[in-house]
């Protein structure tokens, strides 16, 4: 067949079944933001996009997200032209429509099957909205109406795609009936051979010191150290965690960004917010033990989950990370946050803890009950590994059921353009 890949950060999620399909001797071609010029990757030949039109002036603020998505679909709707008159027609088409690129592929390709990647359905309820009451703005009916705007993108693409993919059932869920019923549910997949435990593990600290498997080391990773992901929640049990665990070491893994949720006032980082916040409780002393090591490279990352004795991991209701199922994968002991996506990777007692994302001094206390029993952690490490193996392993689960997936994909009528 002949598979088009659109992904502004490609390969993103398509990094193991892009290369498997053109390794299956499928053509693959992919379309993306990622690169100036046309390069091949894992017999995958990658092609770029640009986008030259600039956002547009005095529009209304709530769909100023939708707008963006636009202009990167009609530039990307212009490659595709340009791909077609080219020779090119896909059988079938895999995107992750979040950035509004497929838009209007199904005008370019209209018998092509479209498979879209279903990362989160924008929900305005309680549980959503509401979840986390110090972010709030003055007004929750007008994020509400906000929030729902932010689902037009989800709603023109209803009609584009013919199959979805979600990598968990969380996610999944979030959408509505006549989305739930296209989309299966599969993992991207985790490499258990790579992600492992290794008690022979060395990390090596900025301070030009190292841990081992010897060091009481408390674990805490966000993609950017920010709200949505219990950064400040962490923060603030940070004080009596040092106290507690005079011998730990504590090391952070984040960006100063913002992935997810609102930024914070203008000028300032979430992580200065929040270090400013406790500093003043914690003596030098004990701030030394703490690292904020940025963003580090995978094969350091990995490293990093190895040695860690505790790994703390909070979120939202909102999209897992893949780092919770990597550390669960090299065998950490977990702590996490009792919100909806933890519920179908952590059996609270049988392969790590689960705490309320708000009770700082739960967190504290899960995890000091964990670092004072080396068999608790032995177990729950041990556990989190098998039902990662048994459930998210790249090779023997996630890949085979992603590429059943595009057979089945393949197989689809498109569904005809609805003006």
């Amino acid at each position: 067949m002949k598979i088009l890949f659109i992904h502004q950060n490609f390969p993103g999620q398509y990094k193991h079944l892009a290369p498997a399909l053109a390794a299956a001797g499928h053509q693959c071609v992919a379309l993306t933001l990622r690169v100036k010029e046309p390069a091949t990757w894992n017999g995958v030949r990658v092609l770029p996009y640009q986008i030259k039109r600039q956002q547009g002036q005095g529009i209304h603020p709530w769909v100023t997200d939708f707008d963006t998505k636009v202009i990167r679909a009609e530039a990307c709707f212009h490659a595709a032209m340009h791909l077609r008159d080219s020779g090119f027609t896909p059988d079938i088409i895999v995107g992750h429509h979040g950035w509004g690129e497929t838009m209007f592929l199904r005008d370019v390709w209209p018998k092509a099957r479209i498979g879209l990647y279903c990362e989160l359905y924008h929900l305005a309820n309680e549980e959503h909205l509401g979840f986390d009451p110090e972010f709030q703005s003055d007004s929750t009916t007008l994020d509400a109406l906000r929030i729902r705007m932010k689902n037009l993108n989800n709603l023109v693409h209803l009609q584009v795609a013919d199959a979805g993919i979600s990598p968990t059932q969380f996610q999944a869920g979030t959408f509505p009936p006549e989305w739930r019923q296209k989309i299966e549910v599969i993992h991207d997949g985790i490499d258990t051979d790579l992600v492992t435990a290794n008690p022979e593990v060395r990390f090596a600290l900025p301070n030009g010191s190292e841990v081992t498997r010897r060091d009481e080391v408390i674990t805490f990773v966000n993609r950017n150290l920010e709200p949505y992901r219990g950064y400040h929640i962490f923060m603030r049990a940070l004080p009596r965690l040092l106290r507690e665990r005079p011998n730990a070491k504590v090391l952070i893994v984040g960006g100063d960004d913002v992935s997810y949720g609102a930024r914070p006032p203008k000028g300032q980082t979430w992580k200065q917010i929040f270090i400013d916040e406790v500093r003043g409780q914690i003596p030098t002393p004990n701030w030394e033990r703490v690292h904020f090591l940025g963003k580090i490279p995978y094969d350091q990352f990995i490293k990093l989950l190895q040695v860690s004795r505790v790994h703390l991991y909070l979120t939202y209701p909102f999209v897992l990370s893949w780092s919770l199922f990597e550390a669960m994968s090299a065998e950490a002991a977990i702590v996490a946050s009792d919100t909806g996506p933890l519920k179908e990777a952590i059996r609270d007692g049988e392969n790590g803890m689960l705490v309320d994302f708000f009770d700082g001094d739960g967190l504290v206390e899960k995890c000091c009950a964990l670092l004072e029993d080396a068999e608790m952690r032995r177990n729950f490490g041990q556990a989190a590994r098998k039902h990662i193996v048994q459930n998210y392993d790249l090779r023997s689960q996630c890949l085979p059921r992603q590429m059943q997936w595009v057979d089945h994909l393949a197989g689809l009528e498109p569904q005809p353009i609805r003006d």
